[in-house]
């Protein structure tokens, strides 16, 4: 049996009929026989394997396709939108992920230090076949998962092999960015944590430099090559993924969703996601809970 083929066996059995994401711990397991329709979510940092069908994610204008044996990493939260595109009930999706922790990283660079890494100047998102080490490494995450205590006592460093292959991988440069405080994607991850917390309030651009101890046009600079968008698309985005989440449960509340994410003006508000979108909330709500009951 393949490296792939263990993931997947054991996938099936631990996501059982889960209907989303199964996490335990820093580990996620998710299992799919439908296609899905685009939503969107903020991904914190994380790697994911597919490891049957097949995904697509945007970040901006920016698309991935994510093929089983491709291996996904993201460095930083970043507001992505995707879809299954190859699910059936004979050979449903089937991915694996893990969060990514940058102290990890970081300590990896401290006790062993960098080798001849070049810079990354692309998006804080990038996707490559994952090397024979790195699904092994995977695999045997994926067997102490059956066994609490074998994760107790060895999952930490099983958790921070993977962290090493990733970092001797073909994302070196990504991953090494991600571990340096003083890196590109360390001052844009402060940036965005400042934005998180404040998305629903008016955010002055010179306030989130000053607090990141950067000029504006370096900020807006790094921002928008870490996340493929400026910091207030950023927040419109995390704006409107916030409001269509609540509208799958409350579709007839479009103004007091809108208002809830910061917008005032509700014609504004349904102008920004239909833009985003493609429909007004109400009608994209409809068609969404439409599509969770043929599903299920």
């Amino acid at each position: 049996m393949n490296h792939l083929e263990e993931l997947g066996r054991r996938i099936t059995r631990l996501a059982g009929d889960e209907p989303g994401p199964l996490w335990v711990k820093d580990v996620m397991v998710f299992a799919s026989e439908h296609m899905t329709t685009s939503l969107g979510t903020v991904t914190e940092p994380m790697l994911a394997v597919v490891v049957q069908g097949a995904k697509r994610t945007a970040l901006g204008d920016h698309v991935f396709e994510h093929h089983p044996g491709q291996v996904a990493v993201v460095t930083v939260a970043l507001p992505l939108t995707g879809q299954v595109i190859r699910a059936s009930r004979s050979e449903p999706f089937l991915a694996l992920g893990m969060r990514l922790h940058p102290a990890t990283i970081a300590q990896l660079l401290v006790d062993y230090g960098p080798t001849d890494i070049p810079r990354h100047d692309g998006p804080g998102m990038a996707i490559s076949d994952a090397d024979d080490n790195l699904l092994d490494a995977l695999v045997r995450l994926m067997r102490l998962m059956e066994d609490p205590r074998g994760l107790r006592a060895l999952g930490a460093g099983v958790r921070r092999e993977i962290h090493w292959w990733l970092l001797n991988g073909p994302q070196a440069p990504l991953i090494k960015q991600a571990g340096m405080a003083d890196s590109r994607l360390a001052l844009v991850a402060r940036a965005i944590a400042w934005i998180r917390s404040r998305y629903d309030q008016v955010i002055r651009i010179d306030d989130l430099a000053s607090h990141v101890g950067a000029s504006v046009s370096s900020l807006n600079r790094h921002f928008r090559a870490v996340t493929a968008m400026s910091p207030l698309q950023y927040q419109k985005q995390i704006r409107l993924q916030k409001a269509r989440i609540a509208l799958i449960t409350a579709p007839n509340d479009v103004a007091a969703i809108g208002y809830a994410v910061g917008y005032d003006n509700p014609s504004q508000f349904s102008r920004e996601y239909r833009r985003m979108f493609g429909a007004p909330p109400g009608q994209d709500a409809a068609r969404l809970q439409t599509m969770t009951i043929v599903q299920e």
